[in-house]
């Protein structure tokens, strides 16, 4: 858990180096509002296109090996960007480490949903999604500070070597079967590891793409029959297009429409981003397992309700309100909606069968994308008129109550869903049992003959 965790916090820290030093980039390069807001963005639309195939592999393949060779890569990544002598290099480079989180996050995830059953889920990914915040506020944080004192190119060579220890701790972690947390909920327990092929391009490229191809549009018809993943997808991609858009200029916020100085702004962002969201993160954990068993559907319904109550303190702080009660607001704004994540999270994992954690995982992060992410930043900037945050904030907060609205729809499908599960996590546990049993008898017969 811990491990997965800082998987989480060095690729966050990684990302969000660039929002702390966006003004910079400004200055050095004139960019505009939206030339920035794109530069934010590159990485994702990446991220989304490779977050499938990604999912594809991590239900077929070694996870902890495909996390570790990740991680190498894109600490690499991180180091080059510190090169960059024009935009388009910029772009170029940024858009590499979209592969980062595509590739680990669908892994990680089935990963921790097979280490911890389900009445213990809600709070181990409450310490992996703690990792996200700190890293964030680290990132920006860091970011600002050495971008203002030390130039933008510093800010990005000082993140590069953690990834590669964190690697080698991914490295030596026990590769658990699959489905085992299922199991040992259902009190069948097993201490196999997950027997993955290692050898999936041995037939060649194009028998490889041509396999996962076929693969991942069984995969995804299988879990859009799911009515929790359907809602879920929805409601998440709703919501973080405008959480994506508003973090990505908050910083900008401060210094223009709150008269924060350059460096203190990015500070203030970080320390707003740790101080709400470790706690909410951490007590959302322990809300989504306590609800698990008493509240119909209350990993969807608890989210729901965070969601709505935070975003409803950020729209307050966006008016016309001095430094101190808008920092005030949204600080209990960001408390109140990261108690949401631990139950999406550990929502998705329960609707989900083992076997197709992975694609879970990755149509969710391509869901955010695609209806969010992505265009998020570049839309906020375009919204912006006279380089007003203030009012293009406003202006796409509502979305975020769509996407509550949604999410608490899906609570009414989610119990249905789990059950499923179970029943046929049972089923191969009983036709395992028998084929077991079978060929005991067959080896009991076989030595009665002999003798």
């Amino acid at each position: 858990m811990w491990v997965l965790g800082l998987v989480v916090l060095t690729d966050q820290i990684d990302q969000n180096i660039l929002r702390g030093v966006l003004e910079q980039l400004r200055a050095e390069f004139g960019l505009s509002d939206p030339q920035l807001g794109f530069l934010a963005s590159c990485f994702i639309l990446v991220n989304g296109l490779v977050t499938v195939p990604a999912g594809y592999l991590a239900d077929r393949w070694v996870r902890t090996r495909t996390v570790g060779h990740t991680m190498l890569a894109w600490s690499a990544v991180t180091a080059i960007t510190a090169a960059s002598q024009s935009y388009g290099h910029l772009v170029a480079v940024r858009s590499a480490l979209g592969f980062g989180q595509a590739v680990t996050e669908p892994s990680a995830n089935s990963l921790l949903a097979d280490y911890y059953p389900i009445d213990q889920r809600g709070r181990a990914f409450s310490i992996q999604q703690v990792m996200t915040f700190v890293g964030i506020g680290i990132g920006l944080g860091l970011g600002g500070l050495v971008g203002a004192t030390l130039g933008w190119r510093w800010a990005f060579l000082i993140v590069g070597s953690p990834s590669i220890v964190v690697a080698f701790m991914v490295y030596r972690l026990k590769e658990p079967r699959r489905g085992a947390a299922d199991r040992m909920h259902l009190g069948v327990h097993t201490d196999d590891e997950d027997h993955a092929p290692t050898d999936l391009l041995d037939e060649g490229v194009r028998v490889f793409v041509q396999e996962m191809v076929r693969g991942l549009v069984a995969d995804l018809r299988t879990l859009l029959r799911i009515p929790t993943m359907r809602y879920a997808l929805v409601g998440v991609g709703t919501l973080l297009f405008t959480v994506t858009g508003i973090s990505v200029w908050l910083p900008s916020f401060y210094e223009r429409q709150l008269g924060v100085g350059p460096g203190s702004a990015q500070l203030m962002v970080g320390a707003l981003i740790i101080i709400g969201g470790i706690p909410g993160v951490l007590l959302g954990g322990r809300l989504a397992d306590r609800v698990v068993s008493r509240v119909k559907g209350g990993r969807m319904a608890i989210p729901a309700y965070c969601i709505a109550g935070g975003n409803t303190l950020f729209v307050l702080s966006y008016l016309h309100v001095p430094l101190g009660p808008a920092y005030l607001m949204q600080v209990i704004g960001i408390f109140v909606m990261t108690m949401a994540i631990p139950a999406l999270r550990a929502g998705l994992s329960d609707a989900v069968p083992a076997n197709l954690r992975g694609a879970g995982f990755g149509a969710f992060n391509l869901a955010s994308v695609l209806f969010g992410q992505a265009a998020a930043p570049i839309v906020v900037s375009l919204l912006a008129f006279d380089g007003n945050l203030r009012t293009a904030f406003l202006i796409v907060s509502p979305v975020v109550y769509l996407g509550a609205f949604v999410l608490w729809k899906a609570r009414t499908h989610l119990d249905r869903d789990v059950a499923r599960i179970f029943e046929a996590v049972m089923l191969a546990v009983q036709e395992e049992q028998q084929r077991q049993e079978a060929a005991r008898r067959r080896r009991q017969a076989e030595s009665g003959g002999e003798g």
